[in-house]
């Protein structure tokens, strides 16, 4: 076999016997890769144990043959734009291995797991709150009550919740866990949808408010967005509440 065959045959993967086999061929460029892939594999079975721990909290639940959902949020630090929030119940065939927190993925990748999620998932639901409801009742109290709404939003009711962070007021059993999308993919599989979500809804305002560059910085209070709003002022999605705004209002 040539050197461009075997690296075919790595690829499309091989069993233990073809791999020992490989491993007696004396050119470089072949050991070289069997090298590569011994480590790609390594890291693949590495992911895949750390995606089969961050089921632990879900299995609590399937053991006892109920639904749990995974609930985060995304847009509480923007000072333009609404808060986004996911709430996703996945099942013991879920096996998406990236899934996890969104902050850890590129956007690329968020891209490409967001249909996948939706598709692989027993339900999805999305709760917003746009920035008039943020002013009236502060970001916290809105991040809640979208988290809440995200909930209701599941064309099936889960019998517990798995929330980063938080509580919902909402009257179903609930564990809150500390970076949570980093612990259970429900929460991180939440976290990606939230995250998309609202990237695309900041993207729609980009085409409302091209100014002030939404697109690029999803309300977030960067350079450009800040000179924009010194110097056109604040539109129908900025937060009141939120400073330098609310200097600029007063």
């Amino acid at each position: 076999m040539t050197i461009k065959e075997i690296k075919e045959l790595l690829n499309n993967g091989v069993s233990e016997e073809e791999f020992a086999a490989l491993k007696n061929d004396p050119r470089s460029g072949v050991q070289k890769l069997l090298t590569s892939y011994k480590r790609k594999q390594e890291l693949l079975l590495k992911k895949k144990e750390q995606f089969l721990s961050r089921f632990q909290y879900e299995r609590r639940f399937w053991g006892k043959g109920q639904l749990v959902a995974g609930v985060d949020e995304v847009g509480r630090g923007p000072l333009a734009g609404p808060v986004v929030t996911a709430a996703v119940i996945i099942d013991e065939n879920f096996d998406l291995i990236d899934v996890n927190d969104s902050k850890k993925l590129s956007p690329k990748r968020r891209l490409e797991l967001y249909p996948k999620i939706l598709e692989k998932a027993v339900s999805v639901g999305i709760g917003i709150k746009n920035a008039q409801v943020i002013d009236e009742i502060n970001i916290y109290e809105a991040d809640r009550l979208a988290m809440a709404e995200a909930v209701k939003d599941l064309d099936r009711k889960p019998d517990a919740l798995l929330v980063d962070a938080m509580d919902v007021p909402i009257a179903i059993p609930q564990i809150k866990l500390i970076k949570g999308d980093a612990k259970s993919n429900s929460i991180g599989a939440a976290s990606i949808v939230a995250k998309v979500f609202r990237d695309k809804l900041m993207d729609d305002y980009d085409a409302l408010y091209p100014q002030y560059k939404f697109s690029k910085n999803a309300g977030y209070g960067t350079k450009d967005h800040l000179d924009a709003l010194n110097k056109f002022g604040p539109t129908p999605i900025h937060r009141k509440s939120f400073e330098p705004i609310k200097s600029m209002l007063n």
